[in-house]
Order: C-alpha cells, then structure tokens, then sequence
C-alpha cells in the first residue's frame, strides 16, 4: 500500500537535495510535489488544502539545524503534519466500566463489515476479553449464515434470531444475552445498503437508541480515496460515530481513505484490515501509518506480528544455534514457514526500513525461490538436513535431492553453498560483526534470514535520519522531544 504516494513524495524530497538551506523559492517546488502526492492518493481536497499549507507554513520558517540537510528537515515537517491529520496516537477501543461494552458495527455493502466483526472478535480474545457476536444484518443473503461460520472459526458464539426478525429487537436481546452470560464485549453487525439510504439510516439510528452502545466503528474501504470521506462525514452526522476501521489496506489503496477519515470526522481511525484471513486486523498507529508513507518502513509492527508468532523457548534455541553455527535445514525450514504464518512475504518487506522500493516482480521471484528451496529441503533426509556439511562432499546426494524435488543438480549445488555462506555470516553477526549478508532464496535485496542483516536498523544519512554525529546535543534533544528523533 502506498507506494505511488511514496514514490511521488519522493520526488519532492529530491528538489530540495543538494540544497544548503531551505528558502522561499526552492521550498515551491517541493509543496508542489506534496500536493500531486496527496491529490493522486485521492486525498479529500479540503484536507490536501490544508495539510500543504500547513506544511508551506511550518517550511519557510523552518530553521536548519547544523548538519541536517533541507530535505531531511522537509521530511521530518511532513512527517509531523501526516500525524497530526491522522491522529498523534493509537485509541483504543472503549471498555465499559460494567461489562458488556457494546460495539455497534456500521458501514455500507462490500465494505467487509461482517469479516471484519469477526475479525475484532479475535482481536479482543486475544486480549482475553470474552466476546459475543450479533448478527443484526437480516436484509444480506447469508449475512447471518457468514457471521455464523466466522463465529465457529475463532471459537467465538454468535447470537442470531434469524432472518425474519427485527434487527433492534435481535440487538436488545444479543445485550440482554451477553449480560446474562457475562460476556464482557458485545459486537453487533448491521447491515448495509449498496449506497446510503433513509431506511438504512433510520434503523441504525433506532438500534443505537435501544442498545445505549459504547463504540459505533464505521468500516471503510481504504481502496474508495475521498469518497470514504463522505460517507464518513454522512455517517458522523446522521448516527454520530466514534472511529473507524480502514479494511482491505493491503489492496491497491491510493492513501486517501487514510489521510481523510479522521480529519473530516474528528474521530479516530482504529484498526485496519490488512488482508483477508481472519487474524488480519492491527490496531491503527498513525505514527507507524506516517513512517511507511514515507518510504521508512514500520519495525514495531513487524516486531509485534513475531511476537504473536514465535515461542521465546524456541527463539533462544535458535539464537544459540545460530552464534554456534549449528544452524540447520531443518531450523531454516521452521524460518520460513513461520514467515508464511506472519503474512505475505510482500507485506513483511513493507514493515522493513529500506525495503519499501522492492518490486511486486522481486518479490514475486523471491516466493517461487522460497518454495524451490522448500521442495529441495523436503527431499533430503533428516540426517541430511542436520549436516549440510554431508550434501557439500557428496555429489551423489545432491544428484538424489534434486531428482525427488524436480530441480537441477545446480539448484541444490547453490541452496547448498549460499546456505554455508549464510550460516557463517550469521555466527560473525551474532558475535557483533555485521558483513553483508548473501541472498538467501526467497530473500529479496540480499537479505538472509527473516529479521537479519539490519531490518529496521536504518543507515545513517538515510532518508529523514541525520547522519551520526550532526548537529549539535542540545539540538539533537529538541528534534527528539519533537517525535522524530524517536523513529
């Protein structure tokens, strides 16, 4: 997501390059880059209006600071206004005082609203909060049926009164239920229109009256641009809602539903929908949202998406495999398979600072290279796959490997070697030397295992950091208290 929005705030960062100070002339073409950037994401105009403005403002009177060069500066002044039409931290979703907490769900047809119902549900059991679903939207062919299946899914109850009864009474008692039950969270699904209608309108408003809810949560499709800012605005006015949730912002999204939402509404963004499996919905941090507008990737999400992942037993075995270098085909098996269970491989390289120009055909190639090497590993024995060293002096083994995986003699000859090399650089690197890594399969831009070879360690002078050493401390000090010296 966003790369076109990347791309073109880049070229406003190149007209101040090579620059020594930031002044009213080379500042022009600069805010005019920004404001094709965020007209071509299909930002809300009122809001492009008064983001370049702001950002034109904060830019002319801009002073340097000693060794940071001007686009860097520029890049920090747009960083600190994305966060603040977005909101300058994550908002939580509401929790009653007396359970229940009552969420009502709205948002137009196709929209995912009953995906991402479910999906909410599992985020708060997650955070051991028990949840009850109710399915509301009586008017959807197999709404009812849908939300059922997702129920069963994530091991989550669902309340149904079927689809012959009055959506406020199904709501009444779907709270009444989880009171009797104790069910500390309640999640309504409504339904929704093709477009906004009175009758639509009229039912959320009287389902509202009757369930007294803490959280109403828009769901938006990131993918409609401005127009998700007027249907939020018409939603805000006619029902009053509390935030939203951005779904399928792992699509082809433009960035215009994200840098819109909240800014027209006043209310917060707070989960996004970043792919179509049941566990995909993260809670919404606009400084992370910022930071991957910008090309800077987004660690601390990726670092939260391992933890979810990887038993911290099982990590420690494998640091020490790898300073011991007795890191294996087996364990490089488990890595990748892992990396299967955090996402798309496209999606991970996104969260990595420096990986965000790394293309759709890259990456691409890097998937077929991880499934090559899978079908290779699954061929050898276990013995061989504890001893790489074994397939290294034997010619006939490897003959045999690439036989049963329908590779080359050549293939195997290259996992094999690129693998040692690997596995040597790993221990140098565990022991506080850090060479470059070779490509791995499926490794796009020399990367080696998952996580390795300085993800999220950006280098010094790259885009908006500072090169080592600049600047004075004290100033140093006032760039951090700003935000983003934090990055």
């Amino acid at each position: 997501m966003f790369e076109a929005l990347s791309d073109r705030l880049e070229s406003a960062w190149k007209t101040l390059r090579g620059q020594d100070k930031i002044t009213e002339s080379n500042i022009k073409d600069a805010v005019r880059e920004v404001r094709r950037a965020l007209l071509e994401a299909d930002v809300n105009l009122q809001v492009v209006k008064e983001f370049v403005s702001e950002v034109e403002k904060k830019a002319q009177g801009a002073e340097v600071i000693a060794g940071v060069r001007p686009d860097q500066q520029f890049i920090e002044i747009v960083y600190n206004e994305l966060l603040n039409i977005m909101g300058e931290s994550n908002v939580p979703l509401a929790e009653a005082d007396t359970a229940p907490t009552i969420v009502l769900m709205a948002g137009l047809q196709g929209t995912g609203k009953t995906t991402a119902t479910a999906k909410l549900a599992l985020h708060l059991r997650k955070q051991e909060r028990s949840t009850l679903l109710v399915a509301a939207d009586v008017y959807r062919p197999a709404a009812i049926d849908q939300l059922i299946t997702l129920g069963k899914q994530i091991d989550v109850s669902v309340f149904s009164l079927g689809k012959d009864a009055n959506p406020v009474d199904i709501a009444r008692q779907g709270v009444e239920k989880a009171k009797a039950d104790g069910i500390n969270t309640v999640i309504i699904d409504t339904a929704g229109r093709l477009q906004i209608d009175a009758n639509m309108m009229a039912e959320l408003a009287q389902i509202k009256a009757a369930v007294q809810p803490h959280e109403v949560l828009l769901v938006v499709d990131a993918m409609t641009g401005q127009e998700a800012a007027n249907l939020t605005r018409t939603f805000h006015d006619e029902i009053g809602i509390t935030g939203a949730i951005l779904t399928k912002m792992d699509g082809d999204t433009r960035g215009g539903a994200a840098l819109s939402v909240r800014q027209i509404s006043g209310q917060p963004i707070k989960f996004i929908g970043v792919g179509e499996k049941v566990e995909a919905l993260q809670p919404f941090y606009p400084d992370r949202m910022a930071s991957r507008i910008l090309g800077m990737g987004d660690v601390l999400t990726l670092v939260e998406k391992a933890r979810e992942e990887v038993d911290l037993a099982e990590a420690e075995k494998m640091q020490e495999k790898i300073l011991s270098a007795k890191f294996d085909f087996t364990d490089f098996l488990k890595q990748t398979r892992l990396l299967k269970t955090m996402g798309s491989l496209g999606g991970i390289m996104k969260l990595i600072p420096g990986m965000n120009k790394v293309s759709s055909d890259q990456l691409e190639k890097g998937e077929q290279e991880l499934k090559k090497a899978e079908a290779m590993i699954n061929s050898m024995t276990p013995e061989e796959r504890k001893d790489p060293d074994l397939l290294a002096k034997s010619p006939s083994r490897r003959r045999r490997i690439a036989r049963g995986s329908g590779h080359s003699d050549t293939d195997v000859s290259e996992l094999i070697s690129k693998f040692q090399q690997m596995r040597s650089m790993m221990q140098q690197i565990g022991q506080g030397n850090f060479p470059g890594m070779p490509g791995m399969p499926g490794m796009p831009g020399g990367m080696g295992m998952p996580g390795m070879a300085g993800a999220g360690r950006p280098q010094p002078g790259w885009r908006g950091y500072p090169s080592a050493g600049s600047g004075s401390s004290k100033k140093k000090k006032e760039k951090k208290k700003k935000g983003f010296g934090n990055l």
